[in-house]
This record gives structure tokens, sequence and C-alpha cells, in this order.
């Protein structure tokens, strides 16, 4: 059974098309297009995505399914483990791949969204630290590699850098960030997918 990618452009799920680009697979996912409720007040919950909460990224699998952009990413690199985007099983990066993505969903995303609406508390300092923090968290990587894992783009390459190529100058970054994100953007599946 082929696999199913709901999807809604200029969306969180853009990064996930990147990726079905990247690892050559668009062929052997079924990608269907739905709306979502948009920020803007645009756009609605389309009854055919059925993400419980009707959003996006959503990826089934037969009977299966995952939800969230870094639990997608990992599905697929691990399922299509040629293209040399993720880190398999027993790779003496595995562990650093999967904190990376991990890292991005449970930290980096809430601090840049909370420092993004102005939200201070010191329970979310306690806990996510801050977005400064996290910007140092890259830095101290980029400064030192072109890559998160090294020489070599990865998927979580892919996911972690999104932000700031969707947003810009609004979200503030080092010039180490700031030359990773034109190296992770100036790539054929960005040209592919044609949007930020």
């Amino acid at each position: 059974m082929m696999l199913t990618f709901y999807h809604a452009p200029q969306s969180r799920s853009t990064s996930v098309m990147q990726l079905l680009h990247e690892l050559g697979i668009t062929d052997q996912v079924q990608t269907k297009v739905v709306t979502i409720p948009r920020q803007d007040g645009s756009g609605a919950r389309d009854p055919s995505n059925p993400h419980p909460e009707g959003k996006v990224p959503y990826l089934t699998d037969g009977e299966d399914f995952v939800r969230e952009r870094a639990a997608v990413i990992l599905y697929l690199t691990d399922r299509f483990p040629k293209a040399g985007l993720g880190r398999s099983v027993g790779d003496p990066q595995r562990g650093r791949y999967l904190s990376w993505l991990a890292w991005y969903q449970g930290v980096f995303e809430p601090v840049a969204i909370l420092s993004w609406a102005e939200v201070d508390h010191p329970a979310i300092k306690a806990s996510l630290r801050d977005y400064d923090t996290a910007i140092q968290r890259l830095d101290e990587v980029l400064t030192r590699q072109p890559y998160l894992l090294g020489d070599d783009f990865s998927a979580a390459d892919l996911l972690c850098a999104g932000p700031f190529a969707w947003f810009g100058d609004q979200l503030p970054a080092t010039p180490a960030i700031k030359d990773w994100v034109t190296r992770c953007q100036d790539r054929e599946s960005v040209r592919l997918v044609g949007e930020r």
C-alpha cells in the first residue's frame, strides 16, 4: 500500500514535501493537498484530512499514521535510508540525528514562537531555556562545521533551518546560522517545491 502524505502549501508540511524530493520518492508517496485553518483567519479544516486536529503534515502508511514533523521526517528517513539523509539504527551519528529532530520539535520551535509572541516566564526559561540560548546551541555547532551532523546535509538541517528560511530577518540569527540557512536553501528540493 502506498504512503499518503497530507500537505498544505506554504505550511509546516512544506519541509516534508522538500524531503520527499530529497529522498527521490515523490513517485512512491501519494500527496493529497488539503486546506488548513491559517493564522490570518483564512482557510478551513479539510474533511478529507484524517489528522485529528486538521493539521499538516500527516502521513499514513496503511492502517498506521505519523504526525508531527520530526516524527514524519524520522519515519521517512528510516524507511528510505539510501539517500543518506537520516542516520539508521547502529550509525555512530544516530543519537545526534535523533537529538536534533527532538530538539527542534521540543525546544526550538516552542521558544521561537514564545519569543515572537513576547511570552516570558521563569518556568519557560527553566525548562526550555530561551531563544538566545537556542541560537547559541546552533551557532556553537555551525561555527565548527557546515551542517548539524558535520560535512553533509541531513534531514535534521532541513527541519531546523526551515523557520529561518520562512521568517527571514524576523528570526534573529548569527552569521554562521545565516550562512547555514543559505546552504540549506540552495538545494534542488527547495527549487522544486517553489515555496518557502
